[in-house]
């Protein structure tokens, strides 16, 4: 099915509107997440990993501006003709910026999914080798349950992974090895 855009556009819009590495980076980590969230749950595995690898266009323009994040992104997107449904997965994956509220499993999925990324990989970097395949899926969980461990991921959004489908633990799992496969792009 098409959605108005090849995985390869995506890539390329991904890099005309984020310049810093570790941002980039970051949408293809949500990228593999989202794809493998879409492999166990059965559903359109182009979509949910076209609405990963987009969601954060905006994120440097916006910076700090939870206010304004996603709104930018939304008004690129829909001029380019992406599917609508990967639009509003997107736009409320920020739900600080709009008053209605995520209802779907899509909604719920690219929301955990892309919060997940930043606890799997802070939780490698502390290891001494620094890579993703040290890390099991037992460090990731103990991780989830330390608040000031990587404070910036939102445990409850996380937790949206049950919202759409898969258990916790589970989903921890599943993010480490979606992570892991794509370890050389993410230079972990």
């Amino acid at each position: 099915m098409s959605y108005g855009m090849t995985r390869d556009q995506a890539l390329d819009l991904v890099r005309q509107h984020i310049e810093t590495p570790n941002l980039i980076k970051h949408s293809l980590a949500s990228e593999a997440v989202l794809r493998a969230m879409a492999r166990r749950l059965g559903t359109d595995e182009e979509q949910w990993g076209l609405a990963g690898l987009l969601h954060d266009l905006d994120v440097e323009r916006t910076a700090d501006d939870l206010a304004r994040h996603t709104h930018e992104t939304v008004r690129i997107l829909s001029e380019r003709g992406l599917d609508a449904e990967i639009i509003e997965a997107i736009r409320l994956h920020n739900e600080e910026a709009h008053p209605d509220r995520r209802s779907s499993t899509f909604h719920h999925a690219l929301a955990a999914g892309e919060t997940i990324t930043g606890l799997v990989i802070a939780t490698a970097l502390v290891y001494p080798d620094k890579k993703l395949a040290s890390v099991k899926p037992k460090s990731v969980r103990k991780r989830i349950k330390e608040k000031s461990f990587a404070a910036g991921a939102n445990r409850d959004i996380i937790r949206e992974c049950e919202l759409a489908g898969i258990p916790l633990d589970e989903f921890c799992e599943l993010s480490l090895r979606a992570l892991q496969d794509i370890a050389g792009d993410l230079g972990l």
